[in-house]
């Protein structure tokens, strides 16, 4: 299967080899213009959105939990006009890839541009970006992250960045090994 990994930074993607990766930068509208503009050219089997997250403190989710994103909900859309807010993973891929992550949470996570701005126990900036571009270009998608720290922690030096990347390098690992 081709996959192409997906990340917002290039250190999320430092332990991909031998598949296709592409940087799409911090937030969810560079995340679907770079992936837009990608597959308009480029045709993957199947992407793979990888990177770290916050989790809120009510969660319980610890540093290093890997999670496969239910939905991604765009959090920074608050329009009285119909919106598409929310993003799905594609059934099947969701399917094969938490096979092959059994221990993985099963979460919605938030998108949003702001650290704090999601509205679910997970959030991240690029999910609903990618999902939502890969939907409209008929790709199944799905998005893994993995906890780096506390949305509520103010002090970003007390944030695991570490820990996160070390759980989305095994966890990327295992699932391409599996596709």
């Amino acid at each position: 299967m081709d996959v192409l990994v997906i990340a917002a930074t290039p250190g999320e993607l430092d332990w991909v080899g031998g598949a296709e990766t592409l940087v799409v930068g911090i937030g969810p509208v560079e995340a679907a213009a770079c992936t837009a503009a990608h597959l308009a050219v480029h045709r993957p089997d199947a992407i793979l959105h990888v990177g770290i997250a916050g989790a809120r403190a009510a969660s319980g989710l610890a540093i290093g939990t890997i999670v496969l994103g239910t939905e991604s909900t765009y959090s920074d859309v608050n329009a009285a006009a119909p919106v598409v807010r929310t993003a799905l993973p594609e059934p099947a891929l969701l399917e094969r890839v938490a096979l092959l992550l059994p221990a993985a949470q099963r979460l919605p996570i938030a998108t949003s541009a702001r650290v704090g701005g999601g509205d679910r126990a997970v959030e991240a900036m690029e999910g609903f970006g990618v999902l939502r571009a890969a939907a409209l270009a008929g790709i199944p998608a799905v998005e893994l992250r993995a906890i780096s720290n506390v949305v509520e922690e103010e002090d970003r030096a007390k944030w695991d960045f570490a820990a996160g990347l070390l759980a989305v390098a095994a966890a990327g690992r295992s699932v391409l090994a599996g596709l």
